[in-house]
């Protein structure tokens, strides 16, 4: 009923370049990385493939974490199967070790019904381990451990950039440690800012929440998802913030700030869009219907019921300034 348009896809990403040992992966990259998948493991995985990256050669690894029983949180080169096993090992010593008996402390601490499980996976081969704690601030969070079945060793260089690393990471972790958590704390965050914003004027306060609070229920009144609609909090939330630089290009100005936030790439159109016309008058490209984002029309008609202060106003402009069919929702909604 409430159409979208298709995106385009993505552009092929180029392939990755041969990194040695020595650190020269765009740490801009890497941040960008880590924040598009913004779960526990998520980030264990991008960490995982960064370390390879800087230790060189053919690695394999997994990440433990520590939730009551150490379990495995993440895996780079291994198969999925190890994904939430319960594991004792090498890293319960909370310092990092490099093993030159590779995974021979690892089948000793667990029971023959693990082990086969860790042979089937490849690991009896493993000549030689990397391990490397996860803490934070003296609460220890798990472990990253580096696999090579080769000749290769691990320079001391190397070893000392996977150790810093470990650290640099140990932080948003330790923050993602609960999904919830770092829910609400983004939220918190978001919120907290918008409303620096909106004190520069008196009559701009609780703005951006209103607007928000009936997004969200026409969004549910059109079925989002829970996922859909959270990203439509975030749009409806952050849709006036560029106004921390003066009204003119707002817009624009406020989609900037999620730029490279993949997850909520639609709140960032959104945000851009809000202020297009249904006829196609409005800015900044004069896309008309069903062109405009779908989260950009919905947050369109709540900020004009916030601004304009009643239904009668907002019918006025449905099926010109606004999507006739989401201001119908709004007449639906107990406002």
């Amino acid at each position: 009923m409430f159409g979208r348009r298709q995106k385009p896809p993505p552009p092929t990403s180029p392939s990755e370049p041969r990194v040695g040992p020595v650190e020269t992966y765009d740490a801009t990259r890497v941040l960008a990385e880590l924040l598009a998948k913004p779960t526990q493991e998520g980030v264990l995985e991008a960490a995982l493939v960064h370390a390879a990256r800087l230790l060189g050669g053919t690695v394999s690894a997994y990440a433990i974490v520590r939730r009551g029983q150490d379990r495995v949180g993440a895996v780079h080169g291994y198969s999925k199967a190890l994904m939430g096993l319960a594991l004792s090992g090498p890293w319960s010593s909370l310092r990092t070790r490099l093993l030159s008996t590779g995974s021979h402390e690892l089948y000793e601490q667990n029971s023959p019904e693990i082990q086969a499980l860790l042979t089937e996976c490849g690991m009896h081969t493993v000549a030689l381990s990397l391990v490397v704690p996860i803490s934070d601030r003296g609460r220890y969070l798990g472990a990253m451990v580096f696999d090579r079945t080769g000749t290769e060793g691990v320079t001391p260089t190397a070893q000392e950039a996977v150790t810093h690393w470990a650290a640099a990471i140990a932080p948003v972790l330790g923050i993602l440690d609960s999904r919830e958590d770092w829910k609400q704390a983004a939220r918190q965050i978001t919120s907290a800012v918008v409303e620096a914003v909106e004190s520069r004027e008196f009559d701009a306060l609780g703005h951006a929440q209103q607007v928000a609070a009936i997004s969200l229920k026409l969004g549910a009144q059109i079925g989002l998802a829970d996922r859909e609609l959270e990203e439509l909090w975030y749009a409806a939330t952050m849709h006036d913030i560029g106004k921390i630089h003066g009204e003119a290009g707002h817009a624009l100005v406020g989609a900037n700030f999620l730029h490279g936030v993949g997850h909520l790439s639609e709140a960032q159109r959104a945000i851009r869009h809000h202020h297009e016309r249904w006829d196609g008058q409005g800015e900044p490209d004069k896309l008309t219907g069903e062109d405009i984002p779908l989260y950009a029309r919905i947050v369109a008609v709540a900020n004009a019921y916030v601004r304009l202060g009643g239904l009668e106003r907002v019918r006025a402009q449905a099926g010109r300034g606004l999507d006739q069919r989401i201001v119908s929702q709004l007449e639906k909604l107990d406002l």
